[in-house]
This record gives C-alpha cells, structure tokens and sequence, in this order.
C-alpha cells in the first residue's frame, strides 16, 4: 500500500460509520418533526419503534455480503456486528412493544393483561407482535449456551424465520401512519431505505451466487487425498480468470448429490486462482468435509463468494509473518504465492509433522521465495507455547515492522492476538479472520 493512501479497512469502517450516522440523524428528525403520541409513554414508544425500523434495516445491509464490504471489513467482523445489533434490536422491539402496552392501557385506564388482548385484534398491532415474537425466538437461540446445544441446520432454519419478521415489520409500518406517512419527505425515505436494503440483501445473496454459477458452470476436476483425514478438491469452469478471487479468501461451498442444499462449508482457497482452478483443502471434521473424497470428477459444485478480507489488499509494509494452526495453512500456502519479496516469514503450528498439511508445498514456496519456515510441533501446555509473546519476540525480532496475517484454531488465534498487543504490534498491522457460517 502506498503511503498516505487510506488504509482500505479504514475507508470502508469510515463510509459504514457515515451511513449509520446520517440515518440516525434523519430518524431523530423524523421523531422530533412527526407529532407526539396521545400521551407520553406512546411518544417514547414511538421513538424505539423508529430505531427498531432502522436498526433492522441496517441488519439486512450486514447480511447482504456486499462485496466492497467484505473485501475490506471480512465477513467475520461483519457477523460479529450483526450477532450484537441483534440482541440492540431486541432489546429495542421489546422496549417499543412495553411502552406501546403500558401506554394505551393508561389511556384507557385499563390492567396491561386486558389492554394487551384488545390490542392483539388490531391487524397492525397484530403484524408487530408476530414480528416481535419473531425476534424473540430468534434471539433465544442464538444465546451462546442454547446455540452450542443446536445442530446447525436446525438453528439456521429458525433463524430463516427473520424473513417472515422482515415482511410483518414492513407491512406494522406501512400501516402506522404517524411514522411511515407522517410528511412527504418521510414517505420517500422509508421506501428509499427499505428497498435500498432489500435490494441490497437480494443482489448479494440471491442474484450475484445465481448468476455465477450460471455464468461459470462449476464442476468438480480433480479429488486428490492428501493424507488419510485431508482431502484437495479442485473445481474448473468456465471464464475463471473473470471470478474476482484474491489468495486468502474463501467460499462457500456446495455440492449437488453429495450432501443436501442446505450443508454447506466455508472453505479458504488453499491455492492462489490462477484464471482456471480452484482448490479447496479440507479437514475431515464432519460428515460434509469427510465425504469429499468421494465426489465423483465431473460432478457439478455451487461455489458463493469469494469472501474475505484475509488478503494482500491490507498490507502495509514491505516484510511479513504468516501464522498458521493446523488446517489454518491453506490460506497461508494460497498468500505464499502472491509474495513476490523473500521477507517472508511463516510459523506453522501444528501437533506433529504427520499432521502438517501440504507442508511440502509450503517449503518449496517459501524457499522460491527466500523466506523462512518454522514447523512447530507439540502440544500448547506441555513446556511448548510458542505463541507467548517472548516465544514469537525470539523467532521474529522484527515482528512490530512486519505485518502479520494469523489463521487457525479460536484458541491459538486469540492467543496469537493477545500476544501481539503484548509486543505493540500495531492494530493496522494485524490481519486476522473467523470464518463461519453460524
């Protein structure tokens, strides 16, 4: 990267804080420009019911997987967003939902039991309520200790149920007229904001995944065993040299006949695209990695993305650390072969050599290059914690000048994190990513 060039992280945080803020500030114009309620308690609850609407709204843009997003935030940090503005809008329905009952049974003089009840036989009350009941089940299930305890396809078959709250919450507001009608001006922007958003989630997650893979056609080329748990899968098709595909990203990877539609895996690409492959390697961890060593050569793939900011794109300096953990090499070896300078470094750690996946690839890269190859065996705990700050100050003086790219296990990339502040290796230097889909 150039220097006084903006960071392309900072740029997108920049423009996502602006979009956010703006909004925000149109709200508050809208609440403070549209009226009050017939009492007090209905203001308020007027004024959670417009941030509930926007919030929501700004949760469809972070699952929208736009490109220009994900190439410079990563789909990591943007899950992460969504996981907490999730739980904010909760919290904001529920408030909304509170104050609108507690409200109107003051107006009527009337116990919330009964003014609850009366308000469930008006149709807009009524969209709200299963909008928020929604949102409730959703959130519930996405607790940390409830969803450690759910399969994954269960738990993403009730999160589809968003859609279903999207399009009550949509028609609650069509039909509140003090907010969505209140001016002119109000009317234009909640219908720009609403297909702007809905534009947005469709583009990204249906139209873009659809047309390439009609444009592309992929297909399985090549099955290729790496070791007894490992498997190399390589995908052909057509124009790939038009697929816009950085080293360090990744996919999400279907495979029509080999599992159903909806298991479905991110995996990086263990090799840089060159215009007519793609290669994924996998770890045998599931039923859906453990099976891919039998997908027949020929066999069609549905591939979304490529996603991920684990790319070249945020260098910032000219030396660089490469830091892996057991499968984590594969966007490391697919980085490797965009250096072009030998002032690589790359720390591989894994339990024994048997488990060093394409550590041969690997060494022949690294020494094309110049760099250097640290294969560190053993088990962390066992007197072997490489990843201690003195441990990495010992194998890399330099690592405050360089940038360093970290990929494996949560744990070992939290460790690897905190050691890294611990030697003041400055945040614009630190490149890392969790990829999932849950």
């Amino acid at each position: 990267m150039r220097q006084g060039t903006i960071p392309p992280v900072v740029a997108a945080r920049w423009a996502l804080r602006t979009f956010v803020i703006v909004n925000l500030l149109i709200v508050e114009v809208l609440f403070l420009t549209a009226g009050t309620g017939q009492n007090g308690v209905l203001t308020v609850a007027k004024f959670f019911g417009l941030h509930a609407a926007v919030l929501l709204l700004f949760q469809l843009l972070l699952l929208a997987r736009l490109p220009w997003f994900d190439r410079r935030i990563g789909m990591d940090r943007l899950t992460v967003w969504h996981r907490w503005l999730g739980f904010t809008l909760l919290w904001t329905i529920l408030a909304h939902a509170a104050l609108i009952v507690l409200g109107f049974a003051r107006l009527g003089d009337t116990s919330m039991t009964k003014t609850f009840l009366s308000l469930a036989g008006v149709p807009a009350s009524l969209l709200g309520m299963g909008a928020a009941a929604i949102v409730v089940v959703v959130a519930a299930v996405s607790a940390r200790y409830v969803r450690q305890r759910l399969r994954y396809e269960v738990w993403h078959g009730l999160h589809l149920l968003l859609y279903v709250a999207l399009g009550l919450a949509f028609v609650h507001q069509l039909q509140e007229t003090t907010t969505f009608t209140s001016s002119a001006f109000a009317k234009i922007y909640w219908w720009a904001l609403w297909l702007f958003a809905l534009g947005a989630l469709v583009a990204g997650r249906i139209v873009m995944p659809v047309w390439r893979n009609a444009y592309h056609r992929f297909e399985v080329a090549a099955v290729v065993p790496e070791s007894d748990n490992v498997v190399s899968v390589h995908v052909t098709g057509r124009h790939l040299d038009q697929l816009p595909a950085r080293a360090g990203q990744f996919c999400i990877w279907r495979f029509p006949g080999h599992n159903h539609w909806w298991l479905a895996n991110p995996f990086s690409l263990s090799a840089a695209p060159d215009g007519r492959t793609l290669r994924l390697t996998a770890k045998a961890v599931g039923s859906t990695s453990a099976g891919l060593r039998h997908l027949a050569v020929g066999s069609r793939a549905f591939v979304e993305g490529p996603y991920g900011a684990f790319t070249s794109l945020h260098r910032t300096r000219p030396g660089a650390l490469l830091i892996a953990g057991g499968v984590g090499i594969t966007p490391v070896r697919a980085l490797l072969e965009e250096e072009s300078s030998g002032d690589v470094v790359v720390l591989y750690r894994v339990r024994s050599e048997n488990d060093a996946v394409l550590v041969d690839e690997v060494r022949g890269l690294v020494a094309d290059g110049g760099g250097q190859l640290h294969v560190l065996t053993g088990r962390t705990g066992e007197g072997s914690s490489p990843f201690e700050p003195d441990g990495l100050r010992s194998l890399v003086p330099d690592i405050a000048e360089r940038d360093v790219y970290v990929c494996g296990p949560p744990a070992m990339t939290t460790a690897v994190l905190s050691a890294l502040r611990t030697l003041n290796v400055p945040r614009q230097q630190v490149h890392a990513e969790r990829f999932g889909l849950g």
